[in-house]
């Protein structure tokens, strides 16, 4: 059998990371797996040409605060639902860092959502879910939009 204790769940807040949330909710249910909701603050936009293009320290860190209170709100909800949750908020390259805490925390599953993106913006953003697939050092559970249903699911 199976065993999931640890899921990890990278979320940018977007309504496509909101479906990886729900499926990893469902999973920590079935298997009374913690979860570890992490946020990866990158101060640089996608796409820059290098890193000190774009940087502002002020706004770096008030867009930091406000993801912080996000993600607390996040695993608040989780909590309520009686779900073992902890927030993680990290700072860098989304990719990098979320394979990186995945090795440190031990997660036997990684929970990510896919934007779907095609062509020249897949060539100019890349991907973050596929990036992690590759270097993840456990599975990773990739979850597209539109959401699946789950049967019986009442949420």
């Amino acid at each position: 059998m199976i065993a999931i204790k640890k899921l990890l769940v990278p979320t940018d807040f977007s309504e496509y990371s909101k479906f990886a949330l729900k499926y990893a909710v469902a999973l920590a249910k079935s298997f009374e797996a913690k979860v570890y909701v992490l946020y990866v603050h990158d101060p640089y936009p996608q796409g820059a040409a290098f890193e000190g293009m774009y940087y502002d320290p002020e706004l770096v860190e008030g867009t930091g605060n406000k993801a912080r209170e996000i993600l607390d709100e996040i695993v608040v909800e989780l909590r309520t639902q009686h779900i073992d949750a902890e927030p993680v908020f990290l700072n860098g390259r989304p990719p990098l860092e979320i394979v990186r805490r995945a090795e440190e925390l031990g997660v036997d599953l990684i929970v990510i959502a896919t934007h779907g993106r095609k062509g020249i913006s897949h060539l100019v953003f890349g991907s973050t879910a596929e990036k992690v697939v590759r270097m993840a050092p456990c599975p990773v559970l990739t979850v597209k939009h539109p959401e699946h249903e789950f049967v019986g699911d009442k949420t």
